[in-house]
């Protein structure tokens, strides 16, 4: 190829590169809710109307929802409380909690403004405290924003290697990084739900101690093959329990 290409390419691959951190620096902002800046690229009223769309396909992949309005009745119970006695009231987000048939995978998760989910597979090992850390949990994925920056910040690392092919054939090298990253983010995002969970807890009446059973539930479900923290997007049990205990000594003297 060329001299002349080459430079071509790599003026371009540069340009890439630097709308990749131009939009990076102009989506900053601060989270109200946890003082934590954040690269976001969409507003409150998208993370709803996402969460909202995606919510009846989440729900029929996992069977559905539990045919037991009682139980269902004391899910809600339980997240709204939650939501009422934390700084959760006062987000534009819309919470709404779903008690799943899945009785085979232990799981709960949440989509981008409010909708969370439980699977029966969970639901049936927990008391109610420990139904409350693992709604707290998810309720500061909500707050934290997580998914709509791991979503923003895919794209800038999707963006770097497009423009690091492009300007001389390094995409694979910045992909790998950016997977790197997101991993390590990813960990990030469960010991800070974990943190505010703790928190909701605390505010709602709940033992927090009892989210330390939550991890020992987990650390069990997931047996002795389970994959090591380096390759997961989920610290180690273990690892989230001390966190959890300084949690609770940093809340509990308020």
């Amino acid at each position: 190829m060329r001299r002349g290409s080459w430079r071509i390419r790599i003026l371009i691959g540069l340009a890439i590169v630097a709308f990749a951190f131009i939009r990076r620096c102009s989506n900053q902002e601060e989270n109200p809710y946890t003082g934590r800046t954040q690269n976001i690229d969409m507003t409150a009223e998208q993370e709803i109307a996402i969460g909202l769309q995606s919510a009846p396909e989440m729900a029929q992949q996992h069977g559905g929802l539990y045919p037991d309005e009682r139980l269902q009745n004391l899910v809600d119970k339980v997240g709204n409380k939650l939501v009422q006695n934390s700084v959760a009231s006062e987000t534009p987000y819309r919470y709404e909690f779903h008690l799943l048939a899945d009785d085979r995978t232990i799981n709960a998760f949440a989509l981008p403004g409010g909708q969370i989910f439980i699977t029966y597979a969970l639901f049936s090992q927990l008391n109610e405290a420990q139904l409350a850390g693992v709604l707290g949990h998810e309720i500061g994925h909500v707050i934290g924003r997580h998914s709509a920056e791991r979503i923003a910040e895919s794209s800038f690392w999707q963006t770097l290697a497009t423009g690091a092919s492009v300007g001389g054939d390094m995409g694979n090298v910045v992909a790998g990084i950016g997977q790197n990253t997101l991993l390590t983010n990813g960990r990030g995002d469960e010991l800070e739900s974990d943190d505010l969970g703790v928190l909701f807890m605390i505010e709602s009446g709940y033992d927090p101690n009892e989210m330390i059973e939550v991890m020992k539930i987990l650390k069990a479900a997931a047996g002795p093959n389970r994959v090591p923290e380096f390759q997961s997007t989920h610290p180690d049990p273990e690892n989230r329990i001390e966190k959890i205990k300084e949690s609770i000594d940093k809340y509990s003297g308020r």
